[in-house]
This record gives C-alpha cells, structure tokens and sequence, in this order.
C-alpha cells in the first residue's frame, strides 16, 4: 500500500466510520498498509470482508506502482482500472460499504484526479449514485463537455444538488453581511429571530405575568429593524475559466447567485479565457452559469476586464470583482490600463486569486503586485470574506 493508501486507512479508523475499518486487529492493518506484495508472508491475516477492503484499495492504487514502474507480479493478484478488468459500479458500491462517507469522497476524488478513472462520471447510473461533493462537481465540470444525453442531464442534477448545498451554507451569512446592521433604535414588524429584541419583549409583557405558573406570558414580540442600503450597487464578477480555477468559478458562480437576490446589489456576470461570455442574464441562476462553463484554454484578462469597462454605468457605485490566477496570456500593459482607468473613474476592485472555503492559490504575484500599485486590492478570499469587503465598501462610500 502506497502512502495515499496509509493516509487513508488511518483516517477510515481514525474516524470510526465503517465497523468494517474500525473493527480491523493490528495485524490485519498492517496487511493492508503492506498491501498485496505482503500477501507472501502474510496470507492468512485477513477475513473475507477485510480482503474486500483490501481488494478495493488495491484496484485504485496500484497505478501507483504501475506509474513508477514497478514490475506487477501475476502471483500478486490483479492490480488494474482497466474496463476488462473491473465492473466501475461494483467497485464503487463496495467502496461505499467498506469505509466512512469522508473516506470514500477522498479515494474517489484520487480516481478522479490522479489515476484519470473518468469511467466513474461518464455512466449515468453511477453518477447518479455518487456523493455529492464540491471535489466531484469539479471533476464533472472539467469532463463536462464530452458528456451527452442522460450522462449530461445527470450532470446537471449533480450540480445543482452541490450549488444548493453550498447556498444553504453561505446564503445567510452574506445576507447578513451584504443587507444591513441593526438598527436598535428602530422597531418593525418584520419577525425574525435574528431581529429579536429581548429586552424591549420583557418590558412591554410584564402586565401579562402569571405568578401562578411563575410564567411571562408573551403576547407582544418586539423585533428591531434593520437598516435597508437603498441605493443600488452594481457587482461585476469577472470569472477565469482556466482550469485551475474550478473551484473559485464554482463559488463565484454561486456568490453571484446569492447576490443577485439581494435588492441593494445588481449582478452582471463575465466568464472569460480568450473569450468572452456575458451571463449577466443568467447571474441569478448558479446551474446554468456552470452549465455554461468551458474550462481550459488560454487566458486574456485585459480583453475581459476591458469588455467589464463597458458594463460600468454609475462608476463611484460599481465594483469589480477580478477571480483570476493573473497568469496573463495577453500583453499585460492592456491589463494595466484598463485598471487604471477603472480605478481613476472610482471603480472600487478587487483581484481574488481564490474565492473558496480553501482561500490557498497558486498565482503570479509580479503582475498582481502591479496590479496592486495601481490600485487594485489582491486576495485570496472566502466568499463570506468577500461578503464582508463588499459590505465595508459600500460602507466607507455611503451607502
């Protein structure tokens, strides 16, 4: 067993998540850390269900060894993804029933990822009974484009599933940052625990205290009201569709969704590479903006950030929100200049190498530093970050 093998193998009993792999004894763990070229010495260690664990391993990983060119013995039993050799669906099934939920998204990201087992999202009924994860929608997304029929329509509900996790998760705390503080010298009649003013409720109750029951008896809530930013603001997002950026333009794709149902904001959205697609149409709608999404290709962010230029309406009440690696294909003096005419005309902009729950990028950071110097704010953010810097603008600019 490899040392992704090992990893895995410790999480699976670390967390208790099968009781396939916790109930596994000392000497049958380190048969399946060893893995089939300890089969020699150690034949007799394993059950029937502990050498289906080790068999499920054993089919991933051993490209692995086939990678670095280590010899597969016959005597070792089989070590393949090949199609002839492996039924896709039964190997997920028993990966499903051997290790706990975590365990399981991680070995299948790693067939996604680094052993190229695309079979695993190009059938639609295993598709259909994959967990849903943001690891997966990115491996959907980036084979997106060879699916066909109901492969792609089951694409689609997998996207969707993961779009709406990701809502639910995000949704209020954006709100929250993006709508407005309390006002706690104001009441309204719009109810909401999060509105709830306690000390105000005790107060206007005290006449319907019941000593009997040593009970307040409450007939008349109060709830403060919350300051409404009532001037539009407009939010460009310009989206890199290059390849690495999958997990930013997933997050970015559902910010824009959040947005976009928020009075004070008006969305437009731009995904680019050395093309440019206007989905401001679609900005409110997360799956179709993915949907839409090509990724891969080259990378001209001044064509984009120029084409974004054309958008701006009301300049001293616009922001634009860069989500790019800056690795420029382009000439970046046209970059430059677009930002600086942005920035001059009081555009507020920010440059995200990374907007997702991770905020770790890889990026150029010598034409990020120059973007900087002309005024543009760099970061790697999460989106409920993001949320908050755009709260704090519309803020300082009075709002």
């Amino acid at each position: 067993m490899n040392e992704e093998e090992r990893k895995l193998f410790k999480r699976s009993n670390a967390a208790g998540g099968g009781d396939l792999a916790s109930a596994t004894p000392p000497l049958a763990r380190w048969r399946l850390v060893l893995g089939k070229y300890a089969k020699p010495k150690m034949p007799s260690v394993l059950n029937s269900d502990q050498q289906r664990m080790s068999d499920a391993l054993e089919l991933l990983y051993s490209r692995e060894y086939k990678g670095r060119g280590v010899r597969q013995d016959a005597r070792m039993g089989p070590g393949s993804l090949d199609p002839s050799q492996l039924n896709v669906t039964k190997w997920l099934d028993e990966v499903k029933e051997l290790f706990p939920k975590s365990t399981c998204e991680k070995i299948t990201k790693h067939a996604l990822e680094r052993y190229g087992m695309v079979d695993l999202i190009n059938d639609a009924e295993t598709l259909k009974n994959m967990e849903p994860s943001t690891d997966l929608l990115c491996a959907v997304l980036s084979l997106k484009g060879q699916m066909k029929g109901s492969v792609l329509a089951e694409a689609r509900r997998l996207i969707a599933r993961v779009v709406e996790e990701i809502k639910r998760k995000l949704m209020a705390d954006v709100r929250n940052a993006i709508s407005g503080r309390v006002n706690r010298f104001s009441h309204s009649a719009y109810k909401t625990a999060r509105n709830f003013d306690a000390r105000d409720t005790i107060r206007r109750n005290l006449k319907n205290w019941d000593p009997e029951r040593r009970q307040l008896v409450v007939s008349e809530p109060r709830f403060f009201q919350r300051v409404t930013r009532h001037i539009p603001w407009e939010v460009i997002i310009c989206i890199d569709q290059s390849g690495s950026m999958v997990n930013s333009v997933i997050h970015s794709a559902v910010m824009a969704g959040i947005l976009a149902a928020l009075h004070m904001v008006q969305v437009k959205l731009v995904i680019f590479d050395t093309s440019i697609v206007d989905l401001s149409d679609h900005a409110s709608d997360p799956v179709e903006v993915l949907m839409s999404v090509q990724l891969g290709g080259g990378t001209n962010i001044g064509a984009a950030v120029r084409y974004c230029e054309q958008l701006v309406s009301q300049p001293t009440r616009t922001v634009l929100v860069l989500v790019t690696d800056f690795c420029e294909g382009g000439d970046p003096r046209n970059l430059i200049g677009a930002v600086r005419r942005l920035r001059e005309s009081g555009v507020k902009l920010i440059g995200l190498a990374s907007l997702d729950m991770e905020c770790t990028a890889w990026y150029d950071e010598k034409l990020a530093g120059r973007l900087a110097a002309e005024g543009m704010e760099i970061a790697a953010l999460t989106p409920v970050e993001l949320a908050n810097w755009l709260s704090e603008v519309m803020h300082r600019s009075g709002s």
